[in-house]
């Protein structure tokens, strides 16, 4: 592939965790960004961000943040956008592209609607990658190569929108990864069966080992079997970012979680009946699921890299 060189001479990247390192890191190693402006509410974080040399400018102010800024980055947990938005949209230039890296998308939408942004370019996104660490400290520069991040354009048929669009597309694709472009309401919808209801099912099954009364918590980690450790490692991500998530996305993780109750209480009556056939048809074609996400290159594990630099 061409190199696109400097896609956008200034970014802003608002919420500087795994995401948000991980974006200043990728667009760097790439040469696609020029100079780097982070903005944080965490003295911490910003002291952090300082000492790693992240960014030119660490500020705590928002607008001061994205003056001038070609590219605007919210990581931020979702229920945070609205008053983000807020606070940057009267400070964009003209001709700005601005964009997140939430996990939810209608409640992203419906919070960039609500503010007078008709003179920079909105594009909701997704990257689908992330590890259980969390923090400035955390992000690697691989963390989004073969993996997919969607975008949920705005319904604008203007030449100008579509420029913006294949701008922040071919600057995803510089960092390594795949782009779909989605509808924000299905986005949500696939996204609950993917990724948030697994989530949830991990904090409620670790949450659920941990309470049993017969069974010590030593146990529980002494014992613990390839797929408890693989609940575990899910159910340490971010809470706060989860919190957000499940609110922001309830009505789809809802719905998602009314079928999986009723597909459980199927597999409840099979085992309850020593019903074979049925347990055995039912794994033989989720095993053919797993095999094609193996064969599709979506297997090597997000922690993979996260689990070794996160601690670096």
């Amino acid at each position: 592939m061409t190199h696109p060189g400097v896609l956008y001479p200034k970014m802003t990247v608002i919420g500087c965790g795994l995401i948000g390192g991980s974006i200043i890191r990728a667009a760097r190693a790439q040469s696609i960004v020029g100079e780097v402006t982070v903005a944080d509410a965490s003295a911490f974080t910003r002291a952090r961000v300082a000492e790693l040399g992240l960014a030119e400018h660490v500020t705590e102010d928002i607008a001061e943040a994205v003056k001038d800024a070609d590219l605007v980055v919210i990581a931020t947990p979702v229920l945070s956008t609205a008053e983000v938005a807020a606070a940057v949209a009267p400070a964009l230039k003209a001709g700005a592209t601005l964009t997140d890296v939430g996990s939810t998308k209608a409640s992203v939408v419906e919070a960039f609607a609500a503010q007078s942004l008709d003179h920079v370019f909105v594009i909701p996104g997704h990257p689908i990658a992330g590890t259980e660490q969390s923090g400035p400290d955390a992000g690697f520069a691989e963390l989004f190569e073969d993996r997919w991040t969607i975008l949920t354009p705005q319904r604008r048929d203007d030449e100008a929108y579509a420029a913006a669009v294949a701008r922040l597309s071919s600057f995803w694709r510089a960092m390594g990864a795949q782009v779909e472009l989605m509808d924000d309401k299905h986005h949500d919808l696939v996204l609950a069966v993917t990724s948030h209801l697994p989530h949830l099912i991990a904090y409620t099954i670790v949450g659920s080992a941990a309470d049993l009364e017969n069974v010590t918590e030593s146990e529980v980690i002494k014992f613990s079997a390839s797929g408890f450790r693989d609940f575990t490692r899910i159910a340490a991500s971010d809470p706060t970012m989860w919190r957000d998530i499940f609110i922001a996305n309830k009505d789809a993780v809802l719905e998602m979680l009314g079928r999986f109750t009723e597909d459980l209480q199927a597999m409840s009556r099979a085992i309850r009946w020593g019903d074979a056939d049925t347990l055995h048809s039912h794994f033989t074609r989720t095993r053919a699921i797993r095999r094609g996400i193996v064969a599709a290159g979506q297997e090597s594990a997000e922690p993979n890299f996260g689990r070794d630099r996160g601690k670096h």
